[in-house]
């Protein structure tokens, strides 16, 4: 893309570092990033085919309007999502408008920060084999989907593609970064959640856990929340008038994706080590409506792509 060099690919995200000789040496925004969200799509650790329509397009949209929801609690990262005018200026590109963000670059902490207000998916499996998540000790009876008597913060080490995030106690991150910081990331993520859990059930959805990953500005030293933000990615949303407890929730996810990955349909052996199959066009589409359908229920608007 003219002005942009692509340095790094992740499951979903493609990053870009400034094209420097054909910006005459210096960016005009300083020293950024081009993030560019795509259709892809992964399950199981496996990345898919094919991807999902405008599913990069939700994941950036819908975190802008969070970075605006949250800008009173913490900075973000994200510096312009103005479009080029011109071949060489630096901005977005016309090409991946509406899927891109320019960002500052920040020096990101090793660790992925999790809040969990109801319990489900990997702190589930944990608290039925010890009754704690991350070392957090939880009261008896609790079962899939049940609210929590307050939101945990329960981080994870980052995983490499392919690999799983581990779940990891308090006490791992503060060898990691150190108490203060440590501390400032598990009262950051819980600020975040508090908030967001708050907005969304007002609008009829139940934010059931979030991941978030933040960074410190090189030059300012501050704490940033950077990547993505409360997205179906990065999120579980419930409907909030179909949540019950004692059984698998329905989500505003690729909830159809791992779904038909696991049935007979895909013919697929989770565990045989093999890629899985091509998605079919029905699946595509309805999970595609799930993306469409949690953009909306929460900003109250259609999508937009610009």
């Amino acid at each position: 893309m003219p002005g942009w060099r692509h340095v790094y690919s992740g499951k979903v995200r493609d990053l870009y570092e400034p094209d420097l000789p054909s910006l005459g040496g210096a960016h005009p925004l300083g020293d950024v990033v081009l993030v560019v969200a795509s259709d892809r799509v992964s399950a199981y650790d496996h990345v898919l085919a094919p991807g999902i329509p405008d599913k990069g397009v939700v994941l950036t949209q819908l975190s802008l309007w969070w970075f605006e929801q949250l800008s009173d609690l913490v900075p973000n990262h994200v510096v312009s999502t103005q479009v080029s005018a011109a071949p060489f200026d630096g901005l977005v590109p016309d090409v991946v408008a509406g899927r891109a963000m320019i960002c500052r670059r920040l020096e990101m902490f090793p660790v992925e920060c999790v809040a969990r207000g109801y319990l489900t998916g990997s702190g589930l499996a944990e608290y039925r084999a010890s009754g704690e998540v991350t070392g957090i000790p939880l009261p008896d009876g609790l079962v899939d989907g049940s609210r929590l008597p307050e939101p945990i913060f329960t981080p994870a080490t980052k995983a490499e593609i392919g690999e799983h995030d581990e779940n990891v106690p308090f006490s791992a991150v503060v060898e990691r970064v150190g108490e203060a910081a440590a501390s400032t990331l598990r009262d950051l993520t819980l600020a975040v959640y508090a908030r967001a859990e708050e907005i969304a059930r007002e609008r009829g959805v139940v934010l059931a856990d979030t991941k978030l990953e933040f960074g410190t500005d090189p030059v300012t030293g501050e704490v940033v929340l950077g990547d993505e933000v409360l997205t179906p990615d990065s999120s579980r949303f419930w409907p909030a008038d179909q949540w019950q407890p004692g059984r698998a929730q329905p989500s505003f996810d690729k909830q159809f994706v791992r779904d038909w990955l696991t049935s007979p349909s895909s013919g697929w052996d989770r565990a045989g080590g093999g890629e899985p199959p091509a998605l079919p066009a029905d699946v595509v589409l309805r999970t595609r409506d799930r993306y469409l359908e949690a953009y909306e229920r929460l900003t109250g608007a259609p999508l937009s792509r610009r």
